[in-house]
């Protein structure tokens, strides 16, 4: 089967692109699916391209796909993956034998093996969704060219340059921003109803790690909360840790201590929603709805969503379609969410983001406008952004475009580089 498929592949790339680049949206916003992008911007088989199958007629029976998580689904980030593969498996009409899954995958040579393992079961496909798995999805991309390798959040696709290994994202940014927009309209409420001053819109917010996925994904929570209550500032603690419940609330908690009046996060457990709802802490949470877990306090969530991405692939190698090295997912192609909005919503919250959304969609509206924030308290007019990933760290692209920072725009590469510290935005102090 793997080779067969090779053998497709290599005949029928150049038309199925053609194909796939026709069907892509019109946007000119390039932190859309543009062009590279633009391949695999349907999850469905292209109409200009009438070489192309038509995607009911495609014959997923012999592919096996195989899925390396790095938790299981009691953390929030694996669970929103798992949840994805299995509306893939469904909506697809795979059989349970087609689709493997491995959680608890460290992000070290287990995921090497993880993956060896699963091409050893006969797997067409293998995808793993955490940063530190890409090294050894790389190494096994190599040994195993006739698999397609697929890595959420990575950033090194484009320099290896390896047939079948790719990065994939989405404009998660844009959807922080309307989370925001939600937390900003809450802080607001607060300052009306004379729960607090606007010098007190204080927000907390748990991040993970220092990275420029963390980084972007805080900035433009904070830029879209402060597109509505300009008074908001916002204090920032790291567990250095992806899931580690415990540290999470325990954050949550000292950022409350603070003064914080609102909470959100991007880790992957239930340790802040958690803590806000024991101190009545109104909460964004991050990979999908915490309203179990904080049913008086719960604001909304974003996420990615990751099954139109997963179809995509499936057909695309069952049909021998080109795949591209990075794959940013938008609002248009399905895979940039909000949760339904929680008890702890302002009024007029759904009216306001579904207004901003249609800017963001437009291009009228952009998160990283460089107009709406400051860096050592000087304007961003450029900025040469790491896209290549090196260990020394060495800017290599100029990212700031008709006056915003295009985040994750897939020419340069899928994952986050915003990796710029803010001014309103209070950090830990190095030690």
């Amino acid at each position: 089967m793997k080779k067969s498929l090779k053998i497709i592949c290599a005949l029928m790339s150049l038309c199925m692109v053609i194909g796939l680049f026709a069907a892509c949206s019109g946007k000119e916003d390039p932190t859309t699916t543009a062009a590279p992008d633009a391949s695999v911007a349907d999850t469905e088989a292209p109409a200009a391209d009438e070489s192309a199958a038509p995607a009911a007629q495609t014959d997923l029976s012999e592919l096996k796909i195989g899925f390396i998580f790095l938790h299981d689904e009691n953390s929030t980030y694996d669970k929103n993956f798992m949840d994805a593969a299995y509306e893939a498996q469904a909506a697809l009409g795979l059989s349970d034998e087609q689709v493997l899954l491995k959680p608890n995958i460290p992000e070290g040579d287990e995921c090497y093996q993880a993956a060896c393992e699963l091409v050893d079961e006969g797997c067409d496909i293998i995808f793993a969704d955490s940063f530190g798995h890409e090294d050894y999805m790389i190494r096994a991309a190599k040994e195993f060219p006739e698999v397609q390798f697929c890595h959420a959040t990575g950033t090194k696709a484009h320099t290896e340059n390896l047939a079948n290994f790719h990065n994939a994202l989405a404009s998660i940014y844009e959807g922080r921003f309307l989370a925001g927009v939600a937390a900003g309209l809450k802080l607001n409420e607060m300052i009306e109803a004379g729960d607090i001053t606007a010098e007190q819109a204080k927000i907390g917010y748990v991040g993970a790690y220092p990275y420029a996925e963390v980084k972007s994904g805080y900035t433009s929570f904070f830029l879209g909360a402060r597109y509505i209550c300009p008074s908001a500032t916002m204090e920032v603690k790291f567990t250095n840790s992806w899931y580690d419940e415990a540290l999470e609330k325990e954050a949550a908690n000292a950022l409350i201590q603070a003064d914080c009046v609102l909470i959100s996060q991007h880790a992957d457990s239930l340790g802040a929603p958690t803590a806000c709802e024991e101190a009545g802490v109104p909460n964004v949470s991050y990979n999908g709805s915490t309203a179990a877990a904080g049913p008086n306090t719960y604001i909304v969530s974003s996420r990615i969503n990751w099954e139109p991405y997963y179809e995509l692939i499936i057909n695309a190698v069952a049909n021998g379609s080109v795949i591209p090295a990075d794959w940013t997912g938008t609002f248009e192609t399905g895979s940039v969410e909000l949760a339904e909005l929680g008890a702890a919503a302002a009024e007029g919250t759904a009216e306001k983001l579904a207004e901003i959304e249609d800017q963001l969609k437009a291009g009228t509206l952009h998160v990283f406008d460089t107009s709406t924030f400051t860096v050592g308290g000087e304007a961003l007019d450029e900025y040469l952004a790491d896209v290549d990933s090196d260990e020394a760290y060495q800017g290599d692209t100029q990212v700031v475009i008709d006056g915003y920072f295009d985040e994750s725009n897939p020419t340069f590469r899928s994952a986050p580089y915003f990796d710029l510290d803010i001014d309103g935005i209070t950090l830990p102090v190095a030690e």
